[in-house]
């Protein structure tokens, strides 16, 4: 039986250490096991952030890395707002290249993938430090092959909550475990009460995300999703499918969208939704629930827009058409 996504992972990460006021050379290690002091800040605290992006294997044998800068600087971003000691972003970007190179030839063919794990963790040992930040942390990048999230013709059930939240409002664009922990609760009741895959949070000023994805909607030649504020993650597979999508010749709308117009809108015969995110790409919806009524979203099955929309992402990523963003970075 194949393992599940996310699980199996490479022999050794890459890490290095804030100690002293500054970062040790980076060195490779062990991916087995990590060694904390039980009263390290982020057991106590939350001081952690992440991140998630792959490298793929290309025709000509080559691996290359999707848009490392873009979520390099989202992992700087995360670590400054949770006060964690200040990411060298060029020292990060080459542990994420060294790391990949090394084991480039683990890295499967398509469609999968090499889902590359950055994290930065508060590690001082100090529990009276409840009000302030770690004056330590470590850094390390993790590699784990992986297949597909989804299966390629399966359409999602989505609940849309307008009461619960996924995290506090203005922490959303943080990508920290706390934000994904915390949204845990609402999926649990969704699946036990609404068989539903996920939830799409709605409390905050409208749609904001689910508990680890964006949201996008296709109407007809309009592609809808929220704008970027502090609520929600600012994900870099929604604006690479946005980039797509403009050069489609769709029209992009970012605005405020409430649950009431989402719905409306996804009884349209040629409406279409989908989930953005690293892991997934692009998983389109099938159903809707919201107020205990189920709403189809158009046919209900996987739609032509997400279809080619996905299989253009998908294609930068494995090389079978030119790259002309500037988003490939070799390993």
């Amino acid at each position: 039986m194949a393992k599940a996504f996310g699980t199996e992972f490479v022999p050794e990460m890459i890490i290095t250490r804030f100690e002293g006021n500054q970062w040790s050379q980076p060195e490779f290690v062990s991916s087995d096991s990590l060694a904390l002091h039980p009263g390290s800040h982020v057991l106590h605290y939350a001081s952690t952030c992440f991140e998630g992006l792959k490298a793929f294997r290309h025709p000509d044998g080559s691996v290359k890395i999707f848009r490392m800068d873009q979520n390099v600087k989202r992992f700087e971003q995360s670590s400054r707002l949770l006060a964690l000691p200040q990411v060298d972003e060029a020292m990060l970007s080459q542990m994420i290249v060294d790391v990949v190179a090394r084991f480039k030839d683990l890295t499967p063919e398509p469609p999968g993938s090499m889902y590359i794990r950055p994290t930065h963790i508060g590690t001082e040992a100090a529990i009276g430090k409840a009000a302030a930040p770690s004056g330590e942390s470590m850094v390390y990048v993790l590699l784990t092959p992986v297949g597909d999230y989804f299966s390629a013709d399966t359409t999602l059930r989505l609940l849309l909550d307008d009461e619960g939240m996924r995290c506090a409002p203005d922490n959303g664009m943080i990508k920290t475990g706390g934000n994904y922990a915390s949204a845990l609760k609402h999926i649990i009741r969704a699946k036990a009460e609404y068989q539903a895959d996920q939830v799409l949070f709605c409390s905050i000023g409208g749609v904001t995300e689910t508990g680890a994805a964006n949201f996008i909607l296709f109407d007809g030649d309009e592609v809808l999703t929220k704008a970027l504020d502090d609520s929600f993650l600012h994900g870099v597979t929604r604006d690479s499918v946005l980039t797509l999508a403009r050069e489609y010749g769709f029209t992009v709308t970012e605005r405020d969208l409430t649950a009431e117009e989402v719905v409306d809108r996804a009884t349209h015969p040629d409406c279409e939704a989908a989930l953005s995110g690293t892991a997934a790409i692009l998983a389109p919806i099938g159903t809707m629930i919201f107020k205990d009524q189920e709403y189809t979203v158009g046919s209900g099955k996987v739609g032509p827009k997400v279809s080619k929309l996905k299989k253009a992402l998908n294609d930068i990523q494995f090389g079978l058409t030119e790259d002309n963003h500037g988003w490939m970075t070799e390993a």
